[in-house]
C-alpha cells in the first residue's frame, strides 16, 4: 500500500467516525431530558439512564422500542410526544449514563 493510500484510508476512517458521532449527542440528549422528560418522568436523568445497562439500552434501541421504553419508565409521557429527532440524542444520553457505564450526569 502506498503512503498516499494509507493517508487516504486513515482520513476516511476519521471522517467516518466523526460523521457517526456527530449525528447524536449525549449532552444534547441530557438537555432534552431535563427540558422535556424530567418532570413527567418524576426523576433525574441519572435514575432514568440507570434503569438499564448499556447493552440493554442498545438492544431496546436496535429493536425499535426506545420510545415505548421511555413511556414504560415514565408513564406520564404520551405516545408521540417524543420527537423522532430527539430519540438518537436521548439514546446516547441513556447509553452514556447507563447503570454499568461508570458515568453520572449532572441533572
Amino acid at each position: 500500500m502506498t503512503k498516499f493510500a494509507k493517508i487516504a484510508l486513515a482520513a476516511a476512517l476519521v471522517l467516518g467516525v466523526a460523521a457517526s458521532t456527530a449525528s447524536a449527542d449525549s449532552r444534547k440528549g441530557q438537555k432534552i431530558f431535563i427540558k422535556k422528560l424530567k418532570s413527567p418522568c418524576g426523576m433525574n436523568g441519572d435514575k432514568f439512564a440507570a434503569k438499564h445497562s448499556q447493552d440493554e439500552w442498545k438492544e431496546i434501541k436496535d429493536s425499535g422500542n426506545f420510545e415505548n421504553e421511555i413511556i414504560k419508565i415514565c408513564p406520564k409521557v404520551k405516545k408521540g410526544s417524543i420527537k423522532q429527532s430527539w430519540q438518537d440524542h436521548l439514546f446516547d444520553f441513556a447509553y452514556d449514563y447507563a447503570n454499568d457505564s461508570g458515568n453520572v450526569p449532572s441533572c
